[in-house]
Formats: C-alpha cells, sequence, structure tokens
C-alpha cells in the first residue's frame, strides 16, 4: 500500500500553505484532491455572482498565483506536488464550471468530471504530469483536467 508523504511540515499559520492547502482540507488523511475540490464548492459557489469576465480574470490570477503558492508550498516541505497540496483542485474545478448555468446537478457533474479527469489523467495530462516540474507543473495538470471537463460540462449543458 502507498503511504502518503507527512503532512506535518506543513501549517495552516502561513499564509502561503494556507492557500495551498485549500484553507486545510488538503490535510484530509484520505483522497485531499477530492477533499479540496469539495472545498472548493462554496468559493464556486460565491464565483458565479460574477460576471463571465471577472470570473475568468480571477481565476487567470488564480492560476498564475498558483505557480508560485504551488512550488512554494511543495518547496516548504520538500515534496513536490505533495497530496495536499490542492490549490491547483480550486483552480481546476473553476475552469470546469465556467459559464456553466449553476445547479446542484450541473455542480456534482462537474465536480465528478473534474476528479475523473484529475485522478485518471488521459494523455496529454499524463505526459506533461510527468514532464513539468515546479509550481507550473503543480498547477498544469489540473488546469488542463479542469479544461478536458469543461468542454464535456459544455457539451451536456
Amino acid at each position: 500500500m502507498h503511504k502518503s508523504p507527512s503532512t506535518a511540515n506543513f501549517t495552516l499559520r502561513n499564509p502561503i500553505q494556507f492557500l495551498a492547502l485549500g484553507f486545510g482540507s488538503g490535510l484530509a488523511p484520505k483522497a485531499p484532491g477530492t477533499f479540496g475540490t469539495l472545498a472548493a464548492v462554496p468559493v464556486y459557489l460565491l464565483l458565479t455572482f460574477l460576471s463571465p469576465l471577472a470570473y475568468a480574470l480571477i481565476v487567470l490570477l488564480m492560476t498564475i498565483a498558483g505557480f508560485y503558492i504551488c512550488g512554494k508550498a511543495a518547496e516548504d516541505v520538500g515534496v513536490h506536488d505533495h497530496p495536499a497540496i490542492v490549490w491547483d483542485e480550486f483552480v481546476g474545478f473553476f475552469i470546469t464550471m465556467f459559464m456553466i448555468p449553476v445547479s446542484w446537478q450541473s455542480t456534482l457533474i462537474g465536480f465528478a468530471l473534474f476528479r475523473l479527469f484529475d485522478i485518471v489523467k488521459p494523455w496529454p495530462i499524463s505526459f506533461i504530469d510527468k514532464k513539468v516540474s515546479g509550481g507550473f507543473g503543480i498547477m498544469v495538470d489540473d488546469v488542463l483536467a479542469g479544461a478536458f471537463a469543461l468542454i464535456i460540462m459544455q457539451l451536456i449543458f
């Protein structure tokens, strides 16, 4: 059985780690990516009150900030793409839900599709996940998983 790296070196008092850990949701002992995506749902619901342009700009800023946030948090604990780092899941889920009509059904389907693409990592996500490192590498596979899920969401809704 594969054991996750320790989360002992993380601290929620550090603002960068607090964000990287999805407000603490990434510290869940099992399925931290799923818990991180779940923690993203209420934030997503708040973002739905914005115009599509404002939503897109915030997600773009979160993506760019994520390169630093995820990279710095990984560096702090000495583990590239530590499972507890879930800022990338937040961004990926927000991409999945861009311009999708808000309902519990669409949120549930978007959640499931994003997690599916993030876990399965079909090509080219798997290739990029293995070849790209640093904060950009941590973020890019989830950005792509979100984009794949968004395409399916657009076809459904």
